[in-house]
C-alpha cells in the first residue's frame, strides 16, 4: 500500500491504518526502537505507542514524509522510554556514549540564553550532512540517528570498528567546526 493510501486511512479513521502502518513500517520503526531500548518487551510498547501516536497526530497533522515520521515518532518514544528506565540507574549503555560523543562536539554549554533557532541548527547540520561523502553520512546517521552500535556500523558497511570510530571522530571534528563557523551555541 502507498503512504499516501495509508495517510488516507488515518484521515478517515478507518482501523485498517494501523495494521497497514505495521506491515510496511514495522521492522524499520522496531529496528529504530531496538538499538535504542534494547528489550524487545520495551521495544514492542514502544512500537505500540508509535502507532497509537501516528492514530492520535494524523488528523492534525499531514505528514509528507511517512517513513520519517513513523521512525521520528518511534525514536522520541524509545528515547523517553530509555530515560525512564534508566533515571536512577545513571551510568553504562549505549545511549550515555552517544550524548557524550556528541557534547564534545558542541561548541558551547546548554543555558537559557545559548539556545539558537531551531531552524538555524537544523539548517547547519542538513549542510553539514550534504557536505559528507555517502560513505561518513551513512556512518553518522547510523551512529547518531539510528542508534547503531560501532560494531552493528562496521558490519553494516564492512569496515574495521576502528576506521567506524576515526570516521566518525572526524565527522564529528567537522560538525563542530560548522557549528562554531555557524556561531551556534548549545
Amino acid at each position: 500500500m502507498e503512504d499516501k493510501d495509508i495517510i488516507d486511512l488515518y484521515w478517515s479513521r478507518s482501523e485498517d491504518a494501523i495494521p497497514e502502518t505495521e506491515k510496511k513500517y514495522g521492522r524499520y520503526c522496531k529496528y529504530i526502537a531496538g538499538n535504542i531500548l534494547k528489550n524487545p518487551e520495551d521495544t514492542e510498547e514502544c512500537l505500540n505507542d508509535t502507532w497509537l501516536s501516528a492514530w492520535h497526530a494524523m488528523p492534525e497533522a499531514r505528514p509528507s514524509f511517512l517513513k520519517a515520521f513513523l521512525g521520528k515518532i518511534s525514536r522520541n518514544l524509545a528515547l523517553n522510554k530509555y530515560e525512564e528506565i534508566h533515571a536512577k540507574k545513571r551510568g553504562g549503555g549505549e545511549i550515555p556514549v552517544l550524548l557524550d560523543e556528541l557534547q564534545e562536539t558542541l561548541p558551547g554549554k546548554s543555558d537559557v540564553e545559548g539556545i539558537v533557532d531551531q531552524q538555524a541548527l537544523i539548517h547547519v547540520l542538513n549542510q553539514f550532512l550534504s557536505g559528507l561523502k555517502a560513505e561518513e553520512r551513512k556512518v553518522f546517521v547510523r551512529r547518531y540517528w539510528y542508534c547503531a552500535s560501532i560494531k552493528e556500523i562496521a558490519g553494516q558497511y564492512a569496515l574495521s570498528e576502528s576506521k567506524v570510530k576515526m570516521t566518525l571522530k572526524r565527522s564529528r571534528d567537522k560538525l563542530r567546526a560548522e557549528l562554531i563557523k555557524g556561531e551556534i551555541a548549545i
